[in-house]
């Protein structure tokens, strides 16, 4: 409990940064104003210039791709840094990264052991970001995008997927342990691949399909050897692999070479989405649980362990956390190269698994970890293979 209390009070403390970052960096860092486009991946067979949301393939965010990292995927912009400050702004991205990142799981998992209601809990961390990125445009921040009927309507298949991505990892992280649900998150590339063949007849090089084997067979170790496995975790974790891989098809197929609206860069197309995602959210919530969170918060605040005030809180930490560590993850993309990013995304899995493992006290078995361990290592085989045969 320590460990949660402090990572609690650190959030507090560190999640106002996000909008420093953010709001500074737009003008200094990866991105530019008002730009739609940008620089595609390194010997991407797409087009040579795409606006952004052709790049949406991300195992846990529309930011991070399986493919890896893109330190020349932006236009940049502004006056150049030294490689001093430019070092410590890098690090200084993967440390909010992470941090929001472990924060959002530790903080969903305490949400959903409080108050089982994966659908109703989705809802309210899609709609949080609404409170960070709506003042932004309203100040005049961030400028706000302009989208017709014509663009929504582009991006809705888009924002279906990018809902089925977060619902999916919601139920999976409260039907079973956190460390499992990334084990499993971990074989996206898997239905990446699987899907670029069936619908876009993309044949990748030997060696790439090769690193999947130890992805799915790292995945199958796991699961065979989970203490806390349940089928709707493994379910409901593969649901948001293949939207996520869906996300990333139907980006390339729809969006490729097309101007969407104004102002519509890397952070505004993720709000976007995120709004659209909270409509979409809404009325299937209601299908699904109804109201019946309301009766269960009142519940669990008179049972005792919390009182309104920290239960609300846990929930919104939970919303900001997970809006904050995609929306840092855009800025960290930026400034480091395919490697640096592949490695980095690797690390990252591991640190989560391991931040839960001791936050709730999970255990794994021997063949939990082993299995772990290859599937992981072969996630980075995966964009190592990726990025090697892009530059060919």
């Amino acid at each position: 409990c320590t460990i949660q209390y402090k990572m609690m009070y650190t959030m507090k403390k560190t999640v106002a940064l996000l909008a420093i970052a953010a709001t500074v960096s737009t003008t200094a860092s990866a991105f530019v104003p008002g730009s739609a486009k940008v620089a595609t991946f390194s010997g991407s067979a797409a087009a040579k210039t795409l606006p952004v949301a052709s790049n949406l393939k991300s195992s846990t965010s529309l930011a991070l791709s399986a493919d890896g990292g893109a330190k020349n995927a932006f236009v940049s912009s502004g006056e150049p840094k030294s490689d001093l400050g430019d070092t410590l702004q890098t690090v200084g991205y993967f440390a909010l990264w992470y941090l929001f990142n472990i924060g959002y799981n530790i903080y969903n998992k305490q949400a959903l052991n409080a108050l089982a209601f994966p659908w109703t809990i989705a809802t309210i961390q899609m709609a949080t970001g609404i409170a960070y990125f709506l003042p932004l445009w309203m100040l005049g921040l961030r400028k706000a995008p302009k989208l017709s009927g014509s663009d929504l309507k582009t991006l809705f298949p888009i924002a279906l997927c990018h809902t089925g991505v977060h619902v999916g990892a919601v139920i999976a992280l409260g039907a079973g342990a956190v460390s499992f649900a990334h084990i499993v998150k971990a074989s996206e590339p898997v239905v990446t691949c699987g899907l670029n063949a069936l619908l876009l007849g993309e044949v990748l090089p030997l060696p790439v399909y090769l690193t999947l084997l130890p992805i799915i067979g790292g995945v199958a170790i796991a699961s065979m050897k989970e203490l806390s496995f349940t089928v709707l975790a493994l379910a409901s974790a593969m649901l948001s692999n293949v939207s996520s891989a869906a996300r990333g098809v139907l980006s390339k197929k729809t969006m490729s070479g097309k101007q969407i609206g104004e102002n519509l860069d890397a952070q505004n197309l993720y709000a976007v989405l995120t709004a659209m995602s909270t409509v979409i959210l809404i009325p299937l919530m209601l299908a699904f649980e109804g109201t019946a969170f309301i009766p269960a918060f009142k519940a669990a605040v008179a049972g005792g362990s919390f009182t309104n005030k920290s239960l609300g809180t846990l929930l919104a930490l939970g919303g900001a956390a997970y809006y904050a560590y995609n929306e840092v993850a855009f800025l960290a993309l930026g400034k480091v190269n395919p490697v640096t990013h592949a490695v980095g995304n690797t690390l990252k899995r591991v640190v989560i698994i391991v931040a839960s493992v001791v936050a709730f006290k999970t255990p794994m078995s021997t063949g939990s970890i082993i299995g772990s361990s290859i599937a992981i290592f072969g996630t980075l085989l995966y964009s190592l293979a990726m990025n090697a045969s892009k530059k060919k």
